[in-house]
């Protein structure tokens, strides 16, 4: 192999990667003032979240001979925690705990 091909392979790898790094924060001025991304920013959380809990709930339930209750439970509590004191800290913490207690309990 010729060192000098090697070299210009590197280099212009490494100059794609840096400018599809260095993209969203050349855009993000033309992204803020999408409303496209406005919309997206305030209602994706809240999907995303909902389909790792679905995911997470289901796969459990075939996994398990128990069944999916220690999962939601767990889902249960976080959810009641985030919808009462908006505090997303104590709401996975909380969550995690009761899960890993009642994974390790049975």
């Amino acid at each position: 192999m010729d060192n000098t091909y090697l070299l210009a392979v590197i280099i212009a790898m490494g100059a794609v990667t840096f400018g599809l790094r260095a993209l969203p924060f050349l855009s993000a001025h033309w992204l803020r003032k999408s409303p496209i991304t406005r919309h997206l920013g305030r209602f994706l959380p809240l999907a995303v979240m909902s389909l790792l809990l679905i995911h997470s709930a289901s796969g459990a339930a075939r996994e398990h001979a128990t069944g999916p209750w220690p999962e939601l439970l767990a889902i249960a509590l976080t959810c009641a925690l985030q919808w009462r004191s908006r505090n997303a800290l104590l709401s996975i913490v909380a969550g995690t705990a009761v899960y890993v207690l009642l994974r390790n309990w049975q």
